[in-house]
């Protein structure tokens, strides 16, 4: 019998190494069959902009190999010019071939990187290692977070190149054609999806003219906070290839629908499904009820992450559907977290007050690190409010506790410097520099 940490008389370091030379093996082999001739090594700065540095195929195997440089200095929130020199490590598994070509008729690919120093340290700016953190220390407890996120965007006319916001539809809540003049859009940007490795469960018009929504599986929280980061990129190459601009900008038309990420949660161990219980009330876990409740005590404290723009607290107002007080249910839509009505397999938290601006690596960390914290201290969410809070007086929702979010992008920042586990998760880097650009943000507004 093999002793722990071995296989077959072999440590797992070398198998671990063994597997990442094979795939490194497949991936040049299948960049030579399909003749790609660039390749884009990804990551993202600290407010989630793609960031990318493209290579020809010359330096392929150099690049897959992690020994790849770039310059920090110039990308926001990262170091200062006397330590600028920074490595991407590609996650082999992440590696896609784009489904359209360049403008020479070449085959452009992307991997998604890990930002590391030239010491071989994880770099504490970099938003997908903050996340993998917070994946450890679930994975500690043995649990894996599961997300899946209902991302919506408008698509708009452009002139002369310029965008406009003039919607391009008079199409309403799954419209079809020719009322929804982007029906057509949606199903070249789904089929992009699907040849990035998408798994699109669906494909709908939204409420508001000219806004829509793809909604794909849920997957392990890292898995979905990339697809997040792909999805807005494909849909924006898509529209301006149909002479469009795509926003994720969270309201765009005042007097309208705005656009949110409601993003769907839950806990695994192994393959149970931590939130469900078949013999407690609503067949909800004690797990389930104290994660919501970490999410609601510190929902003022990391909003500033999950909804980062000025713009963003335009959407978070009553009477459009988007949450602005405190509370859960299982009946309404007009609280903060609300628990769709499947069991089993399928139980699952649902928090709406996410927008498509926002890092998904950051505000997937906050999200998990809080329902942690939530389990970790046995927090009490209260007993659900399933009557529609917009319709309560002032007196009801102070006499039920329901506390608001912030309702600027200011007065979010102060929650989020109050709030030290937020501040934890993020890391004393990536807060103080993400901070510094919101005030600055705010500041210039």
């Amino acid at each position: 019998m093999s002793r722990p940490g071995l296989q077959s008389g072999f440590p797992t370091h070398v198998m671990a190494k063994a597997r990442a030379s094979a795939a490194k093996a497949q991936i040049l082999e299948r960049m030579e069959r399909e003749k790609v001739k660039f390749m884009r090594l990804q990551f993202t700065d600290i407010l989630g902009t793609i960031k990318n540095v493209e290579i020809p195929d010359r330096q392929f195997e150099e690049a897959l190999d992690g020994n790849i440089m770039f310059d920090g200095s110039s990308i926001e929130g990262f170091v200062r010019i006397e330590e600028s020199d920074m490595y991407l490590r590609p996650d082999l598994t992440t590696f896609r071939v784009f489904p359209w070509a360049g403008p020479a008729g070449e085959k452009v690919a992307r991997i998604i990187c890990d930002i590391y120093t030239p010491e071989g340290e994880p770099f504490a700016g970099c938003p997908r290692m903050t996340l993998k953190k917070v994946i450890a220390l679930a994975a500690a407890k043995n649990y894996q977070m599961k997300a899946g996120p209902e991302a919506e965007f408008f698509l708009f006319q452009t002139r002369n190149g310029v965008p406009t916001t003039e919607s391009h539809d008079a199409a309403g809540y799954f419209d079809l054609s020719p009322v929804d003049q982007g029906e057509d859009v949606r199903r070249e940007i789904v089929l992009a999806l699907e040849a990035m490795g998408f798994h699109v469960e669906a494909a709908h018009h939204e409420v508001a003219p000219g806004q829509h929504e793809i909604d794909f599986r849920y997957d392990d929280v890292l898995t979905t906070a990339d697809n997040i980061s792909t999805f807005r990129f494909v849909v924006k190459n898509v529209a301006i290839r149909n002479g469009l601009h795509a926003t994720f900008m969270p309201k765009p038309i005042y007097g309208i629908n705005g656009s949110g990420m409601h993003t769907h949660m839950s806990l695994f161990s192994s393959e149970a499904n931590l939130f469900y219980d078949a013999k407690a009330p609503r067949q909800l876990s004690a797990a389930c009820l104290h994660y919501i409740g970490g999410i609601l005590r510190h929902a003022k404290g990391f909003c500033a992450i999950t909804n980062p723009l000025v713009n963003s607290y335009k959407r978070l107002v009553p009477g459009y559907e988007a949450p602005t007080n405190i509370a859960w249910s299982e009946k309404n839509r007009s609280p903060l977290v609300r628990v769709p009505a499947a069991r089993g397999t399928s139980t699952r938290i649902e928090l709406r007050m996410p927008d498509p601006s926002c890092n998904p690596y950051l505000a997937l960390a906050v999200m998990l690190r809080s329902g942690l914290d939530g389990i970790e201290k046995k927090i009490d969410p209260g007993p659900p409010v399933n009557k529609n809070i917009f319709e309560m007086s002032h007196r009801e929702r102070r006499h039920l506790r329901i506390d608001e979010l912030p309702g600027s992008l200011s007065e979010a920042l102060d929650e989020l410097e109050k709030d030290d586990l937020v501040r934890h998760t993020l890391g004393e880097h990536t807060f103080s520099h993400f901070v510094a650009a919101k005030r600055e943000e705010w500041f210039d507004y």
